[in-house]
């Protein structure tokens, strides 16, 4: 069965049968007025929407992923590391130690299955003062944990031997973590969500849901109803908001949204590094960390800045200082004038600022009583590490 696409990609009508498909009208971008049931809606066309969606449309079912701009992953899921994290820090038992690990190797098979970009290039943990020293081991034991047993404790000359432009007083070696391109990623997963039948449909914005009669009417910004027997809210930032307009979803259910914005600045010329070199982690986030792309283009990042709108996506460029200061621990050769500003991203946060990360939170119908619905909320990193194993754990949680 083929699907026509018009130029806005908006998924239209098929051409070979001539039946409607659930999907948009050709301006406005509304969901169609013919449609109005399909078994199982996505919203949120990002790296976990994706993997969810493709999970589902795998067990047979029917599914339609409603993304509200007009391209697939220009969220969270295209401003970050691209990092395929190990699974080192999360609490023990955690959705994000657990998630995290399995998710690592669903993520590097897929990879090489699919032929998708990715290089299991390593990564430095440095401790640059003898206060980080003194929790290297602590991290190790976290580790171990968790299931990550291939960490190397590692005296400063055996660090600079592998790094010779680093400088600290001691590191660990994570050896499995690694480098994605997010974005072939998630084309991967939409091209499997297609081959088993679903489909994404753009520029599709919702206004609000209710449950009515054994199903969820989702109500768009035009009044166009579509019912679904389920509906995956992966709307990331936007996800709480987005729940609040659900009718019948007790308000205590809904956490509330924090913004950590996360700078990057990128550096002029090759990386001295073939490594990640990470420093201990600080509470909101693993602090100004230095990552490589497969090009072997370096940037810095992210920093912490909590801001009062997801929208807030432009670097400063005299945050710059603080970054020069903080490379320089780990990097002390960083050459005057080397950072040029990148970009920037939001962590999709439930807990606010000075208060300790929470879990991802991952709500079905037996924890907010609402049949069908299920509610990823805090999907910060490592989310894209963790979204294959996303997708398993809620394709889990509706079978229940």
């Amino acid at each position: 069965m083929g699907l026509h696409r018009c130029r806005r990609a908006c998924v239209r009508w098929c051409s070979d049968c001539c039946r409607p498909i659930r999907g948009l009208s050709d301006r406005s971008g509304a969901l169609d007025c013919r449609v109005d049931k399909v078994d199982c809606v996505v919203i949120g066309a990002g790296v976990v929407g994706l993997a969810v969606a493709r999970a589902l449309a795998l067990q047979g079912r029917e599914v339609m992923v409603l993304e509200a701009l007009d391209a697939i992953g220009t969220g969270t899921s295209s401003r970050n590391s691209e990092v395929i994290h190990a699974g080192i820090y999360y609490a023990t038992g955690s959705l994000k130690a657990r998630l995290c690990v399995q998710g690592k190797q669903l993520l590097y098979a897929y990879c090489a299955e699919r032929g998708i970009a990715h290089r299991r290039c390593g990564k430095l943990i440095v401790a640059t003062s003898k206060a980080q020293v003194a929790q290297l081991s602590a991290i190790i034991d976290q580790a171990r944990a968790n299931g990550v047993h291939d960490l190397q404790r590692l005296t400063r000359g055996q660090a600079r031997a592998l790094e010779p432009q680093l400088e600290c007083m001691a590191a660990l070696h994570s050896p499995g973590t690694g480098i994605v391109d997010s974005h072939a990623l998630m084309l991967a997963l939409q091209g499997d969500l297609e081959h088993a039948g679903g489909m994404v449909a753009l520029n599709s914005p919702l206004a609000s849901a209710k449950y009515t009669q054994d199903a969820i009417t989702l109500i768009a910004c035009d009044d166009t109803e579509l019912r679904a027997t389920t509906v995956v809210n992966a709307a990331g930032l936007r996800a709480p908001a987005l729940a609040s307009k659900f009718a019948g979803l007790d308000a205590r259910h809904v956490p509330p949204s924090y913004y950590a914005k996360g700078s990057y600045f990128t550096l002029s010329g090759r990386s001295p590094f073939g490594r990640l070199i990470y420093p201990v982690p600080e509470t909101a986030g693993l602090g100004v960390h230095l990552t490589i792309d497969l090009g072997g283009q370096a940037k810095f990042g992210p920093d912490v800045q909590w801001v009062d709108s997801p929208d807030d996506l432009v670097v400063d460029p005299a945050r710059g200082d603080a970054f020069y200061a903080e490379v320089r621990k780990y990097w002390p050769g960083l050459p005057d004038g080397a950072l040029i500003p990148g970009y920037a991203g939001i962590r999709p946060k439930i807990a606010p600022a000075h208060a300790a990360a929470r879990d991802f939170l991952i709500q079905g119908p037996a924890e907010h009583g609402v049949p069908g619905l299920v509610n990823l909320f805090g999907i910060e990193s490592p989310g894209l590490t963790s979204a294959l194993a996303i997708g398993e754990y809620v394709v889990r949680l509706l079978s229940k």
